[in-house]
């Protein structure tokens, strides 16, 4: 079981922040004010305090990357070779269309998302890593749960 909330200093009210932004991370000041239900310098000071300890990390943007010419996604584990683990982390930090890779435990020691225009494109960024190491490559054909918050309340 999880560190409760409350040892973590996380009240209703940064909580309520915390959903709000997550929900839209342009949100105005005052916009976020009125969700949290404090005063717009109130609202600041407790943003300002979760972006100091490290709970707030960043404020970003949801691209859609259909919309900008990626139409399909990608599932790929990845297995490498003896001695080949840093050259295939190198690989695919240095390969744009991997959009997310974690480093896991298990049998694959990368799970990475690619994002790719062609099935000929994907074909090519695996041809890269394959000399290299083992892969498995599911794609995507919906996502259910997209990114979100872990549970803010227990």
């Amino acid at each position: 079981m999880g560190v409760p909330n409350a040892a973590l200093g996380l009240d209703e009210i940064d909580q309520r922040m915390l959903e709000a932004l997550a929900r839209n991370a342009r949100i105005s000041l005052k916009e976020l004010a009125e969700a949290a239900g404090l005063s717009s310098p109130s609202a600041a000071e407790r943003l300002r305090r979760l972006e100091e300890r490290g709970i707030i990390s960043a404020f970003t943007v949801d691209i859609a990357p259909e919309a900008i010419g990626y139409p399909l996604q990608a599932i790929v584990r990845i297995r490498p070779l003896p001695g080949q683990l840093h050259v295939i982390e190198r690989i695919i930090q240095d390969t744009p269309e991997f959009i997310e890779c974690d480093k896991v435990t298990g049998d694959d020691c990368f799970i990475g998302r690619l994002v790719v225009r062609s099935m000929g494109e994907l074909d090519g960024i695996l041809d890269r890593i394959t000399e290299r190491a083992e892969t498995n490559t599911s794609m995507i054909k919906a996502t259910p749960v997209k990114r979100r918050l872990p549970p803010l309340s227990r």
